[in-house]
């Protein structure tokens, strides 16, 4: 669908389900009607709602009724495709697989594989369900007309559009509650979901006073005798869909239990809190109440807004499973231990070994630059676009700042 451009969804009809907060979707439609397409949207909640046109059609019934009345919605009005964000929330896996059953060509909507300045799209999934070759050999033999990228415009600041949107979507859903009132979303969904924003924000402030000497620590004196550990937001498709643990606390008693036993005892852990989950989740008690079990509280640190490009750069090894800052630590030529699923973790890119030899093995352990060339020019080519979904990029047209 990229790969021709827009103008491939001319005389075709095409259904949109969720999309990221804010009206992303509601432009896209207005861009692919410019071309010629048909455009249907099925609202799930008030969210969605207030960021749709007139003519879409509300869903208001059980979870357990969506699966039938998608199906007979997509036969009934014969669509060709369909259009999603993301491909693992409960609803959008029902569609998914009812229309790829139908033969219906499937576009998912993903944050971008490469940040800040690219957002993803993929035909049929995305991460974990991504069509991307997991093998080194395809990505030996591409052109350089394959891997070669092309000028990028820099997308800049969109955190303050994006909460605008976001608030705006879970006011509405909760205005809106007893329409949709029987709507299960993964997530709280209501409008207190600011405090946390505002929470978020006062953490930020707090953390630059009380961790102030941490990143100066850890360029300087630790440099290069600490792995890096960054988490994911809870509600992580790649946690919850895409890995071997339930949990991020799961995960973080996994990687504090092998390090204590298997990493050398000079060897300092990093774990990194993710930004956006800043205002939700704080990992200090179970943090320091696994690494007190296990002996390393003086060599287990929690950090939260440091640099992370210079983090990178300090670090013996990183441990993810399955984020983009696997592809920063890449760029960045930093040793990488994958513990989920993810697109770049194969032969010649991460380290293939155990979570256990990792530790001692990530000094000696080098990846293959020209590998990573092309596999990052590959998938930046094939399935990224330049823009964003938040904010419009100046002189690049309607299309929501992108080009297809």
């Amino acid at each position: 669908m990229v790969s021709y451009g827009i103008a491939s969804f001319k005389d075709k009809k095409v259904l949109m389900l969720q999309s990221p907060v804010g009206p992303f979707f509601k432009r896209l439609g207005k861009d692919l009607e410019k071309v010629g397409a048909e455009v249907s949207k099925i609202n799930l909640n008030g969210g969605d709602w207030f960021f749709s046109d007139k003519g879409a059609i509300n869903f208001t019934g059980k979870p357990e009724e969506w699966g039938v009345f998608f199906a007979s919605f997509i036969k009934n009005q014969k669509i060709d495709r369909l259009l999603l964000f993301g491909d693992c929330r409960e609803y959008h896996r029902i569609a998914h697989t009812l229309a790829h059953a139908q033969g219906i060509e499937i576009g998912v909507f993903e944050e971008g594989y490469v940040r800040p300045d690219y957002i993803t799209f993929e035909r049929f999934g995305v991460n974990g369900f991504s069509l991307l070759p997991r093998n080194r050999p395809f990505y030996d033999q591409l052109n350089d007309d394959k891997v070669t990228i092309s000028p990028t415009i820099s997308v800049g600041n969109s955190f303050y559009a994006m909460a605008w949107w976001a608030f705006l979507y879970y006011f509405f859903s909760a205005l809106l509650f007893p329409m949709f009132r029987f709507y299960r979303h993964h997530r709280p969904l209501n409008p207190w979901e600011i405090m946390y924003w505002i929470r978020s924000f006062w953490r930020k402030q707090w953390y630059k006073v009380a961790e102030r000497t941490r990143e100066q620590t850890l360029i300087t004196q630790e440099s290069k005798n600490y792995f890096l550990v960054p988490l994911q937001i809870s509600t992580d498709a790649q946690v919850c869909a895409h890995s071997p643990y339930h949990s991020v606390e799961d995960f973080i008693h996994s990687v504090i239990a092998s390090f204590a036993e298997k990493a050398s005892n000079e060897r300092i852990l990093v774990i990194k809190h993710h930004p956006l989950d800043r205002g939700y989740h704080n990992y200090k008690t179970v943090i320091t109440k696994v690494a007190f079990q296990y002996g390393i509280m003086q060599r287990c640190w929690y950090i939260h807004d440091q640099h992370l490009p210079t983090l990178l750069d300090h670090a013996l090894g990183v441990v993810v499973i399955n984020s983009t800052v696997g592809l920063s630590a890449l760029h960045h030529h930093v040793p990488l231990k994958v513990c989920g699923t993810a697109i770049y973790d194969m032969e010649g890119l991460t380290y293939q070994g155990s979570l256990d030899t990792f530790w001692d093995e990530a000094p000696f352990y080098a990846m293959d630059k020209e590998l990573f060339k092309n596999f990052r020019g590959y998938i930046i080519n094939d399935k990224q676009i330049n823009g964003n979904f938040y904010r419009r990029l100046e002189g690049m047209g309607t299309f929501s700042g992108l080009k297809w």
